[in-house]
């Protein structure tokens, strides 16, 4: 496995080539991958710190993260990928713990989610627990869930 770079930015430190690698692997995955249609630029990229790994220059994994308040009334995390370049080598689950181990030291100890119902266990594994039932999110079928520390 090559080096993998983890960052951790707020909009402002992303640079213009990161901003852009961002996007397009968002629409890639999201848009492209799950046909799914929707507005992907939402102007609430600002308000997120962004966690990304690189492998030889690559996006492999990215995700938003919010501090409660943001987004809803607890923290959240969201845009969670893998690229297809990333897939099969645990980088969703770096990507999850990482994001969550930043809220933590952020203070935060309730964290929102609004999962894909396919990924449900994979969430239930970093303790999320479901508190909505499934419903259809641009087509695809959708249910939120929160963890708390304790």
């Amino acid at each position: 496995m090559n080096q993998v770079n983890w960052t951790c930015q707020t909009f402002d430190q992303l640079s213009k080539e990161d901003l852009y690698l961002i996007l397009m692997e968002r629409v890639n995955v999201f848009v492209v991958e799950q046909t799914c249609p929707y507005p992907e630029i939402d102007h609430r990229d600002q308000e997120a710190l962004h966690l990304m790994a690189k492998e030889d220059g690559t996006i492999v994994a990215y995700c938003r993260i919010f501090q409660s308040g943001r987004m809803y009334e607890e923290a959240s995390i969201g845009r969670v990928l893998v690229t297809q370049a990333g897939r099969k080598k645990g980088y969703g689950k770096m990507l999850l713990s990482k994001a969550l181990e930043k809220l933590s030291e952020l203070g935060e100890t309730r964290v929102k989610i609004q999962a894909q119902a396919y990924l449900k266990s994979f969430y239930e594994s970093f303790g999320f627990k479901a508190v909505s039932d499934c419903y259809d999110e641009d087509g695809i079928p959708h249910l939120d869930m929160v963890k708390t520390e304790r």
